[in-house]
């Protein structure tokens, strides 16, 4: 949590989200491999057509340099996303490992607000961090443990990538934000791409 909100402060957040979802994918895709468990080949396909995608909304227009120290915080900050993740899939109550997690936060969170400045908090700004991070993150993460449990790694790991373009449909659908062609072909490869992962061809019958 920390690391991308400080990674933020310099990373645009499209370049961020690259740098997230790609380690994420590469993260959780690693861990099953080390774990032994069977990827079937579509799933590596998929992965790799929704990963494309993600370059194609994300990557940047324009040339930019990428800092090494904010980038590493990014990756930090999705390591912890990766062990977040892998260790809901054994969540036996999903509400009380959130609510668990949220306030074994709230020390950590305090020393970082300590150590920074406090003259830019607003009461605007407190009041929107306390909605987005306890109640709608709070709820959302709750239904990601619930559903985590009944999916392998590599499909989670698929099915997060898909955080991007729902993030820019609703820039269009509620911002008023213009539809691109490279949104609309980011958008079929994501998430043709996570269609791909879970297909399961059927064994052939052999006589």
């Amino acid at each position: 949590m920390l690391g991308f909100s400080w990674a933020y402060l310099t990373l645009g957040a499209g370049l961020g989200a690259l740098i997230l979802f790609g380690s994420l994918q590469i993260m959780m895709f690693g861990w099953a491999v080390w774990r032994g468990q069977a990827i079937p080949r579509m799933r590596w396909v998929g992965a790799f057509f929704a990963m494309v995608g993600l370059v194609v909304l994300l990557w940047p227009t324009e040339r930019f340099a990428v800092p090494i120290v904010v980038t590493l915080l990014m990756i930090t900050a999705t390591i912890g996303w990766a062990t977040y993740t892998i260790l809901g899939q054994g969540a036996k109550d999903p509400l009380l490992a959130t609510t668990g997690n949220f306030i074994l936060c709230l020390p950590i969170v305090a020393l970082a607000l300590l150590g920074g400045s406090m003259s830019a908090v607003s009461a605007g700004g407190v009041i929107a961090a306390t909605l987005a991070g306890a109640v709608t993150s709070g709820l959302g993460y709750a239904l990601w443990y619930r559903v985590l449990p009944q999916l392998p790694t590599t499909v989670a790991a698929v099915a997060q990538l898909s955080v991007p373009v729902i993030a820019v449909v609703g820039g269009v659908l509620f911002l008023s934000e213009e539809l691109t062609m490279r949104m609309a072909v980011a958008g079929v490869l994501v998430l043709g791409g996570i269609a791909l992962s879970n297909v399961r061809w059927a064994p052939k019958d052999r006589k």
